[in-house]
């Protein structure tokens, strides 16, 4: 559980604020920590108040030009550092794709440019973006564990049955040791009938293929853009602690739970 990926192919899921949210818990429980935002709309940066084109250096350099990974790597907070994107990963699918010759393995390329930063970290944290593309198979090639937000809307099912699809693919094929934590539901309203049947659906499916569905789960609030519009980090490591962030200390104290008991 080193590498935990936090993934859902559909947008609005709350995937960055619970890389980010996450990280914050396990940074200020006194783990070293590394976030690697593997999408290029670069919210991991924003979230702690860093311009990503600012930066010389990102995840796309380490990819595709060989650079040390350690040298893009960059403080954000005590114990918390991020590897950043920036536009320029865009073009990723398209480099790796128009040059076979040089990428055999299009798959494994985040493994074997990043896997040396185990060694520095106790945790890292991969955000993807919202698709089901190469990048997100070499974050999954390169991951431990998948997490999957999961925003309780008409559609959702759809999005979740295909990020489980894709999951037991690349599990077959190129990392045999990946596993999902569990999915955890994301901007939840119970006061809703639509999100009262949507989760109540959602748990049977869960149960039914052998996923947890986790308790614990994050409630729909501005706090989480509020800290990071006043404060430049995640609401987990704001000056007042609330409702909403302790959301994911329990989040991530059923996440170990769970891993214990298997």
């Amino acid at each position: 559980m080193k590498v935990i990926a936090v993934n859902n192919n559909k947008g609005g899921s709350l995937k960055t604020t619970t890389a980010t949210n996450l990280a914050g818990v396990l940074a200020s429980e006194g783990n070293k920590v590394l976030i690697i935002d593997s999408d290029n709309q670069s919210n991991v940066s924003l979230t702690f108040g860093k311009n990503p084109d600012e930066f010389t250096e990102s995840l796309y350099d380490v990819l595709i030009e060989e650079l040390t990974p350690s040298s893009a790597v960059v403080n954000v907070h005590e114990n918390l550092d991020i590897l950043p994107s920036n536009d320029d990963l865009i073009g990723f699918d398209f480099e790796v794709i128009g040059n076979n010759k040089k990428y055999k393995t299009p798959f494994t390329i985040m493994k074997d440019t990043c896997s040396e930063l185990k060694k520095d970290y106790d945790y890292i944290l991969i955000d993807t973006p919202p698709s089901l593309s190469l990048m997100v198979g070499n974050v999954f090639a390169f991951a431990d564990s998948v997490l999957i937000p999961f925003s309780p809307e008409s559609y959702s099912m759809r999005s979740l049955v295909k990020v489980l699809g894709t999951i037991d693919d690349f599990k077959a094929q190129f990392n045999p040791s990946l596993h999902v934590l569990g999915v955890v539901g994301t901007m939840v309203n119970f006061q809703t009938i639509l999100h009262q049947q949507v989760m109540q659906e959602t748990r049977r499916y869960c149960a039914e293929s052998e996923i947890h569905l986790f308790d614990a789960y994050i409630p729909r609030s501005i706090r989480f853009a509020s800290s990071v519009a006043y404060e430049n980090v995640p609401a987990t490591l704001g000056k007042k602690s609330n409702d909403v962030a302790n959301s994911y200390y329990e989040l991530w104290k059923e996440i170990q739970k769970n891993e214990q008991t298997k």
